[in-house]
């Protein structure tokens, strides 16, 4: 590896490659006849022939940087945006995010938004502690875009109409084209899952077996079959006790399992020890019974990676909740995460035995880690309808959420103005109440103009003059707010301030 001028002779820079129009700086560099001087090796002559190592190390540091801070920023900004629509956007008289199919959309966005926040901080903290943690910056890498595909699509289908009207008003359209490019770069996401998270980090990660291996390749073959013997009998001794503790803990629902934490999450450290002993009775029953085939199991490989990536992403969702001092409004994000990783890492641990190619051993592993059937479920309907509406509450809980989002305050900022609509249209909520027992007392029309309304609800002393001109203008942010951009015939001129408010319009 070295690091070459671009004015040096011969070398020819400038071309770019186009990802998708957007500002993805990437290219050709060619060269013809150039000199390179030794000195320009990094390291020096030393490091001749090392560059390949020195490339992977700086790969697994970067990709725990920027694709999951790309991922985590998608959480921020979907998160914020998309509750504030939720809330301002009316149908049928009432907020769009109150239907449950939208709940439901909106509370994962929430949910996984906690999550990304959570495997991000806890995984640069281990960059910035010097660590070299090539498995788990992959699982970051891996999962975190996996899930920011997930959480955008969920908030493209939230905002509908809105989300697929490219321009200045539109806050989605460049993370959306973005995607594809997180998922490609540093390390294809199929080549990620399938390859390296279990296929590198089973033996990486495990406490004997590549010291078995580094025993065995002893030059001295007496002190290395010494070595190995021991450490033999340590494994064996580690897989007994891993394979009676899981079964146990899966006989008993984890309760005999101590848990040093106290309250609502207890329970979630007994279930990470639970299934963290399964996942290593399963890599070690994988290992021993596939051997080298492990390798070339893609998929088995890749589901056993799912369940130790949903582990590390748990126990991270358990450090923040910790380490920001157990905030209680922060609770049902919490379960929601940890309900979602225990989920989906027990999902991929039952995939896995139900495919493994030895049916025996499937089998055996699916009586021993789930003796009684699989019993983490999804996150309910009901902890997703909570989360739908704390996002679309203002407060301390969101502001935490989504702490790392741009919120402009000039006019034309497309996100500030959704999100000064949101607290305006939230702040009238009072007013709303009143007008609306107005209505079911016969005070007011049900329906009609606003202005109208508004009229007979100041005549009737519903309201007063000044919580009406509060509604007109709370009602006209929101109306500006979820417009859409439109243009001149040949798209030269941006028309979107040039749209007329419709006549019939009710706040109800």
């Amino acid at each position: 590896m070295c690091l070459i001028p671009t004015s040096h002779p011969g070398v020819e820079v400038g071309e770019r490659h186009d990802a998708i129009g957007l500002a993805f700086m990437n290219g050709p560099t060619r060269g013809e006849d150039v000199f390179i001087p030794i000195d320009w090796l990094i390291g020096g002559a030393e490091y001749a022939g090392k560059g390949w190592r020195m490339l992977v190390e700086c790969l697994s540091a970067g990709r725990g940087i920027s694709l999951p801070a790309l991922g985590t920023a998608i959480g921020h900004l979907t998160s914020r945006t998309t509750g504030a629509y939720a809330y301002v956007r009316k149908q049928f008289g009432m907020s769009i995010g109150k239907f449950e199919g939208v709940a439901e959309a909106l509370g994962r966005i929430g949910g996984l938004t906690y999550l990304l926040e959570a495997t991000r901080t806890l995984t640069t903290t281990s960059l910035d502690l010097k660590e070299k943690p090539g498995i788990v910056t992959a699982i970051a890498k891996y999962h975190m875009t996996e899930i920011a595909r997930t959480i955008l699509n969920d908030s493209m289908d939230i905002h509908s109409g809105r989300a697929i009207q490219a321009g200045p008003m539109n806050y989605l359209t460049s993370a959306y084209l973005g995607v594809p490019v997180a998922i490609t770069v540093e390390g294809a996401n199929i080549l990620t899952r399938n390859l390296m998270i279990f296929g590198q980090g089973a033996t990486r990660c495990h406490p004997y077996v590549l010291k078995e291996m580094e025993a065995a390749a002893n030059p001295d073959e007496k002190e290395g079959a010494k070595e190995f013997d021991k450490l033999l009998f340590g494994h064996i001794g580690h897989a007994t006790k891993n394979t009676l503790g899981a079964f146990g803990a899966a006989l008993t629902g984890s309760r005999f399992i101590s848990a040093s934490m106290s309250g609502p999450t207890q329970p979630y450290y007994k279930d990470l020890t639970r299934l963290s002993r399964a996942l290593a009775v399963s890599a070690d029953f994988a290992m021993l019974s596939l051997g080298g085939e492990l390798k070339r199991k893609e998929m088995i490989s890749a589901r056993l990676g799912d369940g130790l990536s949903f582990l590390y992403m748990a126990s991270a969702v358990l450090k923040k909740y910790e380490d920001e001092g157990r905030q209680q409004e922060d609770l049902n994000y919490v379960h929601y995460a940890i309900q979602h990783c225990f989920h989906q890492a027990a999902q991929s641990l039952q995939e896995a035995y139900t495919n493994f190619p030895q049916k025996s051993v499937g089998v055996l592993l699916k009586g021993l880690i789930f003796p009684l059937g699989n019993h983490f479920k999804k996150p309910s309907d009901e902890l997703a309808v909570k989360l739908a509406e704390s996002l679309m509450t203002p407060g301390a809980h969101r502001d935490r959420l989504t702490h790392l989002c741009y919120i402009g305050d000039e006019p034309n900022d497309n996100v500030g103005l959704m999100e000064r609509a949101f607290l305006a249209m939230y702040d009238i909520k009072p007013i709303e109440r009143k007008l609306f027992k107005a209505v079911k007392e016969g005070k007011v029309d049900r329906k009609g103009l606003l202005d109208v309304r508004l009229e007979q609800a100041l005549k009737a002393d519903v309201l007063t003059q000044e919580e009406v001109d509060k509604v007109k203008s709370a009602d006209a942010l929101r109306y500006q707010a979820i417009q859409v951009d439109h243009f001149s015939h040949d798209f030269s001129e941006v028309r979107t301030n040039k749209v007329n408010k419709p006549k019939l319009n009710s706040v109800a």
